[in-house]
């Protein structure tokens, strides 16, 4: 698969389901399992945040098990080698709460979709300057719908923009009426040591609630 097949692939998946199950904590033993009760609950992307407990192995069984079903990324990715580490385990998508322009540009020399975090307007242009595929403005619960708004009228209009940290079911509708492209889903989808079944069950409602449907 070319750099460019590749990267389409996590932005189809993306637009078709633009919410991404953030599983920090999740523990290899678990992986396989919620993983694929997200994915048959509507989830097309899972990150696994490079703080949990053996991240690397976790990334390499999820891309093992949904290998051309769901897109697995990494997050909290913030340096260089992370983006190496994670590239051999298969992970597709780098995800980073901060803007560090050498770990984007390490994430595109991989040929992997890189989003990184941004906080302001010149981090979010600095961040597509170095070749940022999509910007996810951290802590989304901080920065509110109305950041998204306003940036919608600056920023190039196909530019995807997700809203992470502190998104729930109440929030969520908000944040797409503002133009979020999508959202990321922690605790309120998953916390250590949830069981797949529930974690599933909420991904559900996230998943209604996203697509405007009723509880």
């Amino acid at each position: 698969m070319s750099a460019r097949s590749a990267s389409e692939r996590v932005a189809q998946a993306l637009a078709a389901r633009p919410l991404v199950a953030i599983l920090r904590g999740i523990t290899p033993p678990e992986a396989v399992a919620v993983g694929r009760a997200l994915h048959a609950a509507g989830i097309g992307v899972i990150e696994v945040p490079l703080n949990s407990p053996e991240p690397l192995e976790s990334i390499r069984l999820l891309v093992q098990a949904l290998a051309g079903e769901a897109v697995i990324g990494a997050g909290t990715v913030l340096r260089e080698q992370d983006v190496d580490a994670v590239a051999a385990a298969g992970a597709q998508l780098v995800l980073s709460p901060n803007f560090h322009a050498p770990v984007v540009r390490r994430t595109r020399a991989h040929a992997l979709y890189s989003m990184p975090g941004v906080g302001t307007v010149s981090e979010g242009f600095d961040a597509l300057d170095a070749g940022a595929d999509a910007l996810e403005l951290f802590p989304g619960e901080l920065l509110g719908p109305a950041v998204i708004k306003a940036w919608r009228a600056v920023f190039p209009r196909a530019t995807p923009m997700f809203s992470v940290g502190g998104v729930n079911l109440e929030n969520l509708p908000a944040f797409k009426a503002a133009g979020a492209s999508g959202a990321g889903i922690g605790s309120a989808l998953y916390a250590p040591g949830t069981p797949a079944a529930e974690a599933a069950q909420r991904a559900r409602e996230f998943v209604a609630r996203w697509q405007g449907q009723p509880d």
